[in-house]
């Protein structure tokens, strides 16, 4: 069973797993990662051991600071301007490949591009220790509900790795926003925890929707942060034996029935809703319900973020391989 230490003892413990081709379940702001070194090819490849992920699925490379990340990818003026205005944070920039960059082919999936982040806190300084870039998708297995905690992370994969870094609850609580500049335009390839508006804000540009055919960036598989119960969405009404995952003040009709209740934000929060997301769907799950009714969530800000998610956990369960 994995070991938990905390950010304070565990950064000799991690690097020497690190530097032996292993991973390491570490703290981010947006939610837990399952960590290697980008450059080896073993320790990547024990990523998608832990996780079950399928080979297709690229992931994110996590830098320490904007030179490491320029020595990987081919920076324009726009995208550099992105990395200055939010990094470190939780935004992934979409980047072509510069010859000689030194990441395993298994972290780009065969891609041209590669997904580069800048994280705060103990995973920025662990990678500033490793001197390297760290792969790091969320830790859980793959296609379920990301974690969001390190006893979370423990009673998933504690099994299949050594080590869980423990940060506390992430503050932030969903994946990166992922986007690419293509020419004078940027695309929102995943919402995530920077809202569209903020990077509008930033580029001056509208952002476009929607990513084009194959995948071009981590976390867009049709079914994807998927409980083990069916997630029935936009619910009105609770059948008894559901489970229901509420939103602000007003409830939906029969919430009285619910086996399980659990509210994202009572007040209406976005930024609230969005930190308790994924640790609610897990408490609900572990209710024992066949379903979880999930309450209406607006679109703005982070609301697209997590209705995002929230499709792909009620989507048809993809197979592994």
């Amino acid at each position: 069973m994995a070991e938990i230490l905390s950010v304070g003892e565990a950064m000799e413990q991690a690097l020497a797993l690190l530097e032996g081709g292993d991973v390491v379940a570490i703290p981010t702001e947006t939610v837990y990662g399952l960590a290697s070194d980008a450059t080896n090819g073993v320790g990547v490849a024990r990523i998608f051991e832990a996780k079950g992920r399928p080979r297709f699925n690229p992931l994110i490379a996590h830098v320490a600071d904007l030179a490491m990340a320029e020595r990987i990818a081919i920076f324009d003026p726009l995208s550099k301007r992105l990395a200055e205005a939010f990094w470190s944070g939780p935004l992934t920039l979409v980047l072509p490949l510069r010859p000689g960059n030194g990441i395993h082919p298994l972290v780009t999936a065969g891609l041209d591009t590669i997904a580069l982040r800048m994280p705060r806190g103990f995973g920025g300084e662990l990678i500033a220790r490793l001197g390297r870039p760290l792969a790091a998708p969320s830790a859980n297995s793959s296609g379920k509900i990301s974690a969001t905690t390190a006893q979370a992370v423990a009673a998933d994969l504690g099994a299949k790795i050594r080590l869980v870094v423990d940060g506390g609850a992430t503050p932030v609580g969903l994946e990166s926003t992922i986007v690419k500049v293509e020419g004078n335009s940027v695309r929102l390839l995943r919402p995530g925890g920077i809202a569209a508006a903020d990077i509008e804000a930033v580029t001056g540009l509208k952002l476009q929707r929607g990513a084009p055919a194959g995948i071009e960036a981590p976390g867009r598989r049709a079914s994807h942060y998927a409980p083990g119960a069916a997630v029935r969405l936009d619910a009105q009404n609770v059948v008894e034996g559901e489970a229901l995952l509420a939103f602000g003040v007003r409830r939906a009709e029969g919430w009285q029935a619910a086996a399980a209740l659990r509210n994202l934000s009572a007040s209406g929060d976005l930024r609230e809703a969005a930190s308790n997301l994924f640790a609610y769907l897990q408490e609900l799950d572990r209710s024992g319900a066949a379903t979880i009714a999930v309450e209406p969530i607006p679109f703005e800000g982070l609301g697209e973020a997590i209705n995002d998610r929230l499709f792909r956990a009620a989507a048809p369960r993809d197979k592994l391989d």
